[in-house]
C-alpha cells in the first residue's frame, strides 16, 4: 500500500521521540510505501486535492534518518492512507488543510478523519462529557473568570487553540497578577477561553493515554518539573511509568466509540485525577515512552488498526 505523511519538516524529527517517525517505520517494515510531504504542498485542482510528496527510506539513525526521493505532485486519492501529522497550532490554516483532505477522504483513508479534526477540539469537545471533566467554564468574559477563580479558589485557564502548555495558567482568587493574566488570555475580553477548577493532583503528574480506534493501549505519566506546573514534555516535565485505573477505563470507555465513529484512529487523551482535562486527535505522541514502559508497539497496533478499515 501506499501511505502518505503530511508533517513538519523531517529532517528536524527527534527519531527516539517523534511519534510519527514510529509509525512511518511500522509502514516501511511492513513494506508499504512511505511517502512523505508538508501541508505547504497541499492543493486541489479539478476538485481532486493533491500534495507535493517524496518517497522516503527510513533508517534509525539520528541524523541520518531519511533518504527523500525527489518531489512529485500526486493525487492524494489514488493513495491508501494518509496521516495528517501535522503538529498545531490548530489555525485557519489547518483547518484550510482539512478542507482538502476531505476531497481526498472519499477515495483514500485519512488518518485521522479531517471531520473528526475539526469538530473535535483538544478542550472543547471533552465538555460533553461532564461527569468526566472538573468544572469548566468557557467564556470571554473576564469578570466572569474572576468569579469562576473566585468561586473555586484556584482555577487553570487555557487558550481553547493552544498546544504544548503554551498559554496555560494557574490563577488564584488573590493572585495579583490575575487582572493581566485574564486580560491577556482573554485578549482584553475578544477571544473565549477555558477555565477549569485546578487539581492538585497534577503536582503528581498528567497521564497520557492512547487510544487505539476508541480503546486504551497504554499509557504514561508526565511529571512536572516542580520549576514549571506544566506536565509537558518539551518544558521539561520527566516521564514516568503508569497503570491504567478503572477510572482510567471508565473515561476511555465512555469517549472511545464517538472517537472511533468519527474515524479518530489515533488519539491520546489527557487525565489528571479522576479528571478528562484534554483530546487531542491532532497529533498525539508518547509512542514511544509508552513501548519502553508496557513492552507494547503502539505503532504495530495502530497500522493494524488502519489497515482493518482499509477494503479488503
Amino acid at each position: 500500500m501506499r501511505h502518505a505523511f503530511l508533517m513538519d519538516p523531517i529532517e528536524d524529527v527527534r527519531i527516539d521521540q517523534d511519534s510519527t517517525f514510529a509509525l512511518m517505520m511500522e509502514a516501511q517494515r511492513r513494506g508499504h510505501e512511505v511517502l512523505y510531504g508538508t501541508i505547504d504542498g497541499l492543493d486541489q485542482r479539478g476538485g481532486r486535492a493533491r500534495a507535493v510528496l517524496q518517497s522516503a527510506n527510513l533508517r534509525s539513525v539520528q541524523g541520518d534518518h531519511v533518504s527523500l526521493g525527489p518531489a512529485t505532485r500526486l493525487d492524494l486519492g489514488e493513495l491508501d492512507v494518509i496521516w495528517m501529522r501535522k503538529d498545531p497550532p490548530f489555525d485557519m490554516g489547518y483547518i484550510f488543510c482539512t478542507y482538502l483532505l476531505d476531497l481526498a477522504s472519499r477515495d483514500a483513508l485519512v488518518v485521522n478523519h479531517p471531520d473528526g479534526l475539526r469538530a473535535m477540539n483538544e478542550k472543547a469537545w471533552a465538555m460533553a462529557f461532564p461527569d468526566l471533566v472538573p468544572e469548566s467554564l468557557i467564556t470571554q468574559s473576564q469578570a466572569d473568570l474572576r468569579a469562576f477563580a473566585e468561586e473555586l479558589g484556584s482555577i487553570v485557564v487555557k487558550p481553547l487553540d493552544g498546544n504544548g502548555g503554551e498559554g496555560v495558567f494557574i490563577v488564584t482568587a488573590d493572585d495579583p497578577n490575575r487582572g493581566v493574566i485574564l486580560e491577556m488570555s482573554t485578549r482584553h475580553g475578544s477571544r473565549k477561553v477555558l477555565a477549569q477548577r485546578y487539581l492538585p493532583e497534577a503536582r503528581e503528574g498528567d497521564k497520557r493515554i492512547i487510544l487505539v480506534d476508541g480503546v486504551a493501549v497504554g499509557a504514561c505519566l508526565r511529571v512536572p518539573s516542580g520549576v514549571d506546573h506544566r506536565g509537558n514534555i518539551h518544558v521539561g516535565a520527566r516521564v514516568a511509568s503508569c497503570a491504567l485505573t478503572d477510572r482510567d477505563r471508565e473515561i476511555c470507555e465512555a469517549i472511545g466509540p464517538a472517537l472511533a465513529e468519527a474515524g479518530q484512529i489515533f488519539v491520546g487523551i489527557d487525565v489528571i485525577g479522576d479528571f478528562l482535562t484534554e483530546v487531542n486527535v491532532t497529533s498525539p505522541t508518547c509512542i514511544h515512552e509508552i513501548n519502553r514502559f508496557d513492552g507494547i508497539r503502539i505503532e504495530a497496533l495502530t497500522l493494524d488498526a488502519v489497515e482493518a478499515r482499509l477494503p479488503a
